[in-house]
Formats: structure tokens, sequence, C-alpha cells
């Protein structure tokens, strides 16, 4: 699938008298009312935030969370469609009509085996093995919201012409539903997105972001018999699943050093003198190109050809996810840059100073405490993680805005990472990175120029690499996904909720 940049270019030229002629009030102004209305909802914000953490869904099973966005969302004077792309916790929410139209990406999904007591960095979980935001997607429902709405009281204001979408995809963790929505056509209408997430800095980057990644099931299949008595008429799926994951090891010295692969053993056997008739192994391959991830994740699938013939199995592959690196685009993030700068970071206090050194001291990484200056533009490297937001940024241009929510040094995807999302860190890093997103908004709806350079910018870099989805057209969204674990803990993890209404103003 590829979007028509060049139509879209047209269409941005014949809104240039349109957006030129809501130009009466300086940008200044329209931010600073964006600013005043953030500032105002500051507390709503973070309760939304709040709310999420407590809610600690994962991917696919945001059902509370999705619920609460709308709730929210609708009161605040959006339209808002639950469920688009077969995915019942997929949120997409509009304000306004027509074309400039700025969506901004986004998810609120947690992790399993999050679930930890906000503020004390001794392990604590609220629900034994329970899950988490152990990287703190909950900020992001605040922030996406609060930033949308006071993007809405600007255009409302000052007559800007167009439209403000949020999109909160599912299961971003999994890398799975943002295919499905550029499938759908969700952004088929959209001139440009801004992808919003949590860090330890305010900061933003261009060229590419993260990394690519493939992630597929494979099941071998054999023939059970007992272990001590017969085992010659046995055929060991465990061992094509042995055999495949020492085959790749072999390969690894062959490889260019950018790629990256992970597994673990999702079937390995009943008990021990029972051949295995079934044997699962589940795969993340990544680089930092799809062209290249995918050249990997080809050699990969000859390598369990090879188990299955020496074993005598066969062998089934399930398309699990995919997730193109993320493209940002330097125009856009030389715009937001400017609004980094001019919104600053927040001002932390010598508690927070102190919390976050010792926090620090905990989980022995350096005692540098909270960062005090924003990140310079270009002083950003190609991560190695991935994000399924990254589809996006190959059909329509697309900016970063990262938000200083966590404390340096603290990994996420463990559950010290769980520590921060409620609390003063994590508030007062909220309001800046909601400045910073509708600063960023307001830019793109008011400025022809610089969508005109970012979708030339688009034009080039695609053209070179052309986006095509690697989801396979018979697959629909894994909706059953993490149901289980939900279904588990949720009656425990409800006796946490905060049950209090969101209404920004």
């Amino acid at each position: 699938m590829r979007h028509t940049s060049g139509l879209r270019r047209a269409a941005i030229l014949s809104l240039t008298g349109m957006m030129l002629a809501s130009a009466g009030a300086s940008a200044d102004e329209r931010k600073q009312l964006a600013f005043e209305t953030i500032d105002r909802n500051a507390a709503q914000m973070t309760l939304l935030s709040d709310s999420l953490f407590y809610f600690g869904e994962l991917g696919m099973q945001e059902v509370e969370s999705s619920k609460l966005l709308k709730e929210t969302l609708e009161a605040a004077g959006f339209k808002v469609q639950l469920g688009g792309a077969g995915m019942p916790t997929n949120v997409w929410a509009e304000y306004g009509s027509g074309r400039p139209k700025i969506a901004i990406v986004t998810e609120v999904d947690a992790l399993p085996g999050g679930s930890q007591t906000a503020g004390t960095y001794e392990r604590k979980p609220l629900v034994k093995d329970g899950p988490g935001h152990m990287e703190g997607h909950n900020t992001h429902g605040g922030v996406a919201s609060a930033a949308a709405f006071a993007v809405k009281q600007a255009m409302q204001r000052f007559n800007i012409p167009g439209t403000v979408a949020i999109s909160f995809g599912p299961a971003e963790e999994q890398l799975v539903s943002r295919p499905f929505l550029v499938r759908a056509g969700f952004f088929k209408d959209v001139d440009a997105v801004l992808y919003l997430h949590i860090q330890d800095s305010s900061q933003t980057g261009y060229g590419l972001q993260n990394y690519a990644a493939i992630s597929s099931v494979f099941t071998f299949h054999g023939k059970t018999a007992h272990g001590a008595n017969n085992p010659w008429d046995g055929k060991d799926a465990v061992d094509a699943v042995e055999l495949m994951d020492m085959g790749f090891d072999k390969l690894r010295e062959h490889l260019h050093p950018t790629y990256r692969a992970h597994r673990t053993i999702t079937i390995g056997g009943i008990q021990p003198n029972i051949i295995a008739d079934t044997g699962q192994i589940w795969w993340f391959v990544r680089d930092q190109s799809m062209p290249e991830a995918k050249q990997t994740y080809e050699k990969l699938v000859k390598i369990a050809e090879g188990a299955a013939l020496m074993t005598g199995t066969t062998y089934d592959v399930k398309y699990a996810a995919s997730a193109w690196p993320q493209l940002g685009s330097k125009a856009i993030a030389e715009a937001i840059q400017k609004n980094i700068d001019t919104v600053g970071v927040p001002k932390w206090t010598d508690e927070e100073q102190k919390f976050a050194r010792d926090f620090q001291k905990f989980a022995e990484k350096p005692e540098v405490g909270l960062k005090t200056q924003p990140v310079p533009l270009g002083g950003r490297v190609q991560s190695y993680s991935s994000n399924d937001s990254g589809d996006i940024s190959w059909v329509v241009p697309a900016g970063i805005v990262n938000f200083p929510a966590s404390v340096p040094g603290i990994g996420y995807h463990e559950w010290k990472a769980a520590v921060t999302p409620v609390s003063s860190i994590s508030h007062k890093g909220q309001v800046v990175g909601a400045k910073v997103l509708a600063a960023s908004v307001i830019d793109l709806m008011t400025s022809p120029e610089l969508l005109q350079k970012a979708h030339a910018e688009f034009e080039a870099e695609t053209k070179k690499t052309p986006y095509v989805s690697l989801l396979p057209a018979d697959v629909q969204p894994p909706v059953d996904l993490n149901r289980a674990d939900m279904e588990k803990y949720r009656p425990e993890m409800r006796k946490s909720y905060l049950n209090k209404t969101v209404r920004f103003q």
C-alpha cells in the first residue's frame, strides 16, 4: 500500500489561501492560548494519565482505557470512533473538518508483570504478577488528549481551518495495530502526524528513529512416542525448535552487525519421557531498514526448513507483527525543536532531584538526577527498539515528540519504570509535553510552507524505499491477544481504580 503524497501536496497548495486567511493572529498568540489551556487543565490531564496507570491493560484488552478516553474526549467536543479497523479498543478522535488534517499518534497499553506501587522504588506490586505500566504509556493518554483540546480551543478562538485527530492504537508493545490502521485507510487524508512518547528528556529527531521488526511464530509438528520404550518411533518437534535456535546462532557471525534477533520458546514439550509432537518458538528479527530486516528473516525461514528436514517434522509460520522503522521528517523536527526550546524543561524541586538520584543509586545507575536542558536537535541516534507507528511514517510525513516524564537511566520493560508514571516528576513532564505537542500541531495547521517542505522531503525518501505492508491480506487483528491474562488479573486490579470523571475546560 502506498499513498500518493503528490496529491496531498496539491491539496496543501490549494489550502494555502485559506490557511493564510486565518493568519490574523500571530503564532505566538495561538500558542499562548494553548499553553494557558493546558495549565488550566493540568490536574485533569494528569488525572486521566493516573487513571490509565491503574487500569494497567495489556494490548488489545485496553477496555477501560479506551472507554475513559472516549468519554473524556466526547465531553471535550471531539467526535470519537471506538473499534475501527476490526479492533474493539482502537480509539480515533477528531475535531474540526477538512484540511489540513493533523493526527496525533500514540498508545496506552501496559506490559506483563509490570504491576508496581507508584512512588516507591522498592519492589511492591499492586497485584502479584499482574500487568502494569513499566514504560509509562499511561502518560500518553493525558498528554495527547490535553494537547488536542488546547488545539481545539485555539482553532475556535482564531478560526483556524482543518482537523486535529488523535489515534490511540492498541497493542503497541506487540507491534500489532498500526499496519491494520494503515490498511483500513485511517491515514489516507492525513497531511502530517506527530508521534508522542514518554522519555527522560524533551527531544525530537529526524531520519530513521527506530528499527524495523518482523515477528513470527514457528510451530513444528512431529510424532509422539514413549521416551524410554520406543523413542525411535517418534519425531521430536522440540528437537526441531532447538536445531532452529542453534542454526540461527551459527548464522549470527555472518550477519551485518546492525541486526538484532531474539526469541522465546513458547512450547517446549510436556514432560521428559514423552517425545513432543509439537514445539514452538517465537522470533523477533530487527534491522535498521525493512529491506535488511526482511533479508535476515528470509534466512531464518530457511533455517526452519533445515530444522524440519533434519528431524523429519513439518512446520508452519504464523505472522505475529511487523513494523517499519520510524521515519522522522527533518522539517517537522526543526519546528518541534523550536517549540521544545520555547517551552523548556520542568522546574524540578530539590526533593524531586534527590528522589531521582536516590532511585538511580538504587538501580545502580549514574546518579545524575533529572535533566535540566532539552536535547539539541541532531543529538539522537537510531534506536534498536521498534514501534509499529513506523508504518504510518512511511505513508504520511511524521514528527516525533518526546517529553520528560521518567528518570534517566531507568530502563523500560522492567518494573522500575513503573515507579514514576504517577508522580510529580511525571506530572510536570506531561505539562511540558502537552505544550510542545499542541504548539507543533498549531504550526502544522497554520504553516503551508512547513507542510510543503515536509511533503517534499517525504516524497524524496519514500521514492528510494517505497512502503510495502508486510501484513498478509487475509490476516485480521488478534483481538483475543492477552485476553486470558487480563481476565485473570483484572478483578484484583479493579480495587485500585481511581473511578473519577475527567473534564477539560
